[in-house]
């Protein structure tokens, strides 16, 4: 078995000389000889070698030993031991998601803080030859696409590494055995209550008995070839998605263009987005792909979910993915994270260091005042300043920089949010008109609408900023005070105000 990991190490260059390696250990013959095996060759590749266990506490006193024989394994062979006990119970239940993915998400988080603290290269997983297999054929049953038939990767983001993946479960029973290695078995693994323990148990032993003895190299050969093929496609896509989409701290944005692309690419680069919006792809299937391609051939406004809480809803053909928002409606802040009718306050602070709650009254408001005006809420700073009128024809507004005849004005400078009713006049255009109507005009998202600051001089609304300014306060050549109103990204602290072109194209 040694001369197995050793090549598949080499093979995948998984491993480079004074590596710090963290190695997943549960105290199961896999993840046992893992760490055996990695310790027999540390001095080959001058490893510095690390055991992380988490304790998911699922089954009691079993769980217990599970961590208190990986603790004396590393023990006895002056590897560092490093574990965490995590109630996976509770976890599945107030996240909504299997014991699986619960203790899957609990292992990752611990490994990536591990290796930062540890300033480790690599994370060391003990799926092997067997799981490949069925990991395959849990994925064909699911309908995946090409890339899910890739199944375990040996080697991903160049941080974790899978030296077993092409050592057989039998080789492993057998090197524990021969090394007199202290592991631990879960009688779960033996009983048919999970699908993945229903293949293992059930279904690889058919097809063996009766299509194919060799199913497990069949499937991890048939996986290589697909690896092949994706790895193309991969290369391929990852230069379309620089092309067709824009990626914000909020979204994921696909412009309809790309929809035209062939199925393959078009398949990958969803994909992609999918992983943008939700870091991995956990339990998404075909089938949720052409629910974003049906989206895709509706109209505004119609949406759908795909697992992980992520929605997927058509912007005048462009498809928008994101995680369930959080949106101010009235004077409720408003989230799918909360259960249905559930609403929670939130605090802007005001420019003189007030708090005020939404909820204390029907319209949000903050006052700005002539200087600097820091609205760290909202990540943006006003800068207001008032000047003479020398020669307006020479001033040049900006989308981040807004002119108004300061003797127009009448009541207070403030930003607030829209509100039923509101009304404004675009500059250029006699009269006014609805401002739900405005949004609808600009093509701005119906959930973004209510995220859109607006600056108002008494309830009068002068610039929807980022977007329009009002006719109403314009200079001309009768102007004889200016009040200059300067918007800045306080956040990136750069003088510009975040606007998403492809929500404002005609």
């Amino acid at each position: 078995m040694l001369k197995k990991v050793t090549n598949t190490i080499e093979k995948y260059n998984m491993l480079n000389k004074g590596d710090k390696v963290i190695v997943a250990l549960s105290g199961g013959p896999d993840s046992m000889s893992l760490l055996h095996s990695l310790y027999v060759l540390r001095e080959q590749y001058d490893l510095t070698l690390y055991a992380a266990h988490v304790n998911h506490r699922l089954r009691g006193e079993d769980s217990d030993n599970d961590e208190r024989a990986s603790r004396e394994f590393c023990g006895n062979y002056n590897i560092e031991f490093f574990s965490r006990a995590v109630d996976i119970d509770k976890i599945s239940k107030e996240k909504n998601i299997s014991h699986e993915m619960a203790g899957r998400e609990a292992r990752y988080e611990f490994f990536q803080e591990l290796i930062e603290a540890l300033k480790g290269n690599k994370i060391a997983l003990a799926h092997n030859l067997n799981d490949q297999a069925e990991t395959v054929l849990m994925r064909i049953m699911r309908g995946s696409g090409v890339e899910g038939l890739v199944g375990i990767k040996p080697v991903r983001e160049d941080i974790f590494i899978r030296p077993l993946i092409q050592t057989s479960r039998r080789e492993i029973e057998e090197y524990c055995s021969e090394n007199n290695l202290p592991v631990r078995i879960d009688k779960t693994n033996l009983e048919s209550i999970y699908t993945r323990n229903k293949i293992r148990l059930e279904l690889i032993p058919y097809i063996e008995n009766n299509f194919n003895d060799d199913i497990i190299n069949t499937l991890s050969r048939m996986a290589a070839l697909v690896s092949t093929d994706s790895d193309y496609l991969d290369e391929k896509s990852s230069k379309i998605f620089q092309k067709y989409c824009d990626v914000t701290a909020e979204k994921v944005i696909i412009y309809k263009d790309a929809f035209s692309l062939h199925p393959a690419l078009l398949n990958r680069l969803l994909r992609k987005a999918v992983l943008k919006v939700k870091g991995d792809l956990y339990n998404l299937e075909s089938k949720h792909i052409e629910n974003i391609l049906d989206i895709q051939k509706t109209t505004t406004g119609k949406f759908t979910r795909i697992p992980g809480g992520i929605i997927c809803s058509n912007v005048y053909k462009d498809i928008h993915l994101q995680r369930e928002i959080k949106k101010i409606r009235g004077n409720r802040l408003e989230s799918k994270d909360f259960k249905d009718g559930e609403s929670k306050n939130i605090n802007f602070k005001l420019c003189n260091n007030e708090l005020k709650t939404l909820n204390e009254s029907k319209d949000m408001s903050i006052s700005l005042h002539i200087g600097e005006n820091i609205i760290e809420e909202i990540n943006k700073k006003f800068l207001l300043t008032v000047i003479k009128n020398r020669d307006y024809s020479k001033i040049k507004s900006k989308d981040t920089l807004k002119y108004f005849d300061y003797d127009k004005i009448k009541g207070n400078v403030v930003i607030r949010f829209r509100k039923e009713g509101d009304r404004f006049s675009p500059l250029g255009m006699k009269g006014s008109k609805k401002l739900k109507d405005i949004f609808m005009d600009l093509k701005i998202p119906r959930e973004k609408r209510e995220l859109i600051p607006l600056l108002c001089f008494g309830e009068e609304i002068s610039w929807i900023i980022g977007y329009r300014v009002s006719d109403k306060f314009k200079i001309d050549k009768h102007t004889n005070n200016i009040l200059e109103v300067r918007c800045i990204d306080i956040e990136n602290n750069i003088d510009t105000l975040k606007v998403e072109r492809q929500e404002i194209y005609e």
